[in-house]
């Protein structure tokens, strides 16, 4: 079977997986609107055409956290994953067993993502190829997130909704390229989230977007926030302004009532009033979507797909339709370098390389500019 280390580091997480491959195969493995877990520095191995399961040898990650109220530098960011690749790689492979030899590709995150965290990745995998004689093969992060939530999952031809910090797409598959139907017009979900935690000082451990969740299971004030979709496409960062603009309201320690309840606004109600609304506008979209190209299934991949309100509100609506919802958990959703290596083998048995002078990065890799030759 064949084995691919997969370099995952587009944001703030160094991810390396080795997998050898027959299929992906979680320990529990995810059922329709369910979930599964996962980490970032893994051992992968992987399919051919048929695309069969892939058993996951090692799944690694370490996570770069900025203090509460802040974001995180690129530069930073960078120097986290440069300073822990190396002994990562070096972790997996002792827990594994595998040696050198058995190896037979490294994949790496080629884009998209922030600059300098994908420099890091870039360089890395281009020093092991070189270093042990293995093919390299530059991976698309989006396309590594459908291929890993289609195998865990079984979801068979769904529309994808993949949404993360730096993403969100609405996407369906025809002639041999992941199509996307709708998108953000400015910053995405998961940035919107992002940005609103630093307001309220929320803690960015494990992730302001997880804290944002467990905060708003005890709003009970659903505030007016702007809502805007067009077609297949939104827009956050209207709602963004109103919602910072409420949220240094409450921090300033103003009176606020509701005016209907008269209960007194809290951190709970904003961030409950912005998932409801950010994530029906995801429905919306997604919907529209399904209806478009006929789909009866919905995949949410990306770290915002780990948030089991919008899956639950996703799951309504493909309920009402017939249809069905797949997700995974926190291991699979978040970045990770399991679905590096797992796109990076399915491109792989396809006879695919990345020249060593190619090996570069891109922030900007849409989509639907793969070749994705290993789907009829």
């Amino acid at each position: 079977m064949p084995i691919a280390l997969g370099l995952e580091s587009s944001a703030n997480k160094r991810i390396i997986l080795h997998t050898p491959g027959n299929g992906l195969q979680p320990s529990t493995p995810p059922s329709p609107h369910d979930s599964a877990h996962s980490d970032d520095e893994r051992l992968y191995s992987n399919p051919r055409k048929t695309s069969p399961p892939v058993q996951i040898l090692a799944n690694l990650r370490h996570t770069f956290h900025s203090p509460p109220g802040t974001g995180f530098l690129p530069k930073d960011t960078a120097a986290h994953h440069r300073q822990w690749v190396v002994r990562l790689v070096k972790q997996a492979m002792k827990q594994t067993n595998v040696r050198i030899e058995d190896i037979d590709c490294i994949c790496y995150t080629k884009g998209p993502g922030m600059g300098a965290p994908l420099a890091a990745a870039a360089l890395a995998a281009r020093m092991l190829s070189q270093l042990w004689n293995k093919p390299l093969i530059g991976v698309n992060h989006c396309v590594g997130h459908i291929e890993m939530g289609r195998s865990i999952t079984g979801a068979d031809n769904p529309v994808v909704l993949y949404v993360s910090g730096g993403n969100t797409q609405v996407i369906a598959y025809s002639a041999q390229r992941y199509r996307i139907f709708g998108e953000a017009l400015d910053i995405a979900v998961g940035n919107c989230l992002d940005r609103f935690a630093r307001v309220l000082n929320i803690s960015n451990d494990p992730a302001p977007g997880y804290n944002i969740e467990q905060l708003a299971k005890n709003g009970k004030v659903l505030l007016d926030l702007p809502y805007a979709v067009k077609g297949m496409d939104v827009s956050f960062s209207g709602i963004l302004a109103r919602v910072e603009e409420l949220g240094h309201r409450l921090e300033q320690g103003q009176p606020w009532k509701d005016e209907e309840t008269g209960a007194d606004i809290t951190a709970a109600d904003l961030c409950f009033t912005l998932q409801e609304t950010v994530f029906a506008m995801l429905v919306e979209i997604t919907e529209r979507a399904m209806a478009h190209v006929g789909a009866s299934q919905v995949l949410i991949v990306g770290g915002v797909g780990c948030n089991e309100r919008l899956q639950d509100m996703m799951g309504l609506m493909a309920s009402e339709r017939g249809g069905s919802v797949y997700a995974t958990d926190e291991r699979f959703c978040i970045d990770n370098g399991i679905m590096i290596a797992h796109a990076g083998l399915l491109a792989h048995g396809m006879g695919f390389k990345t020249p060593i002078a190619e090996s570069t990065f891109t922030q900007r890799f849409r989509t639907d500019e793969v070749l994705i030759d290993w789907r009829d």
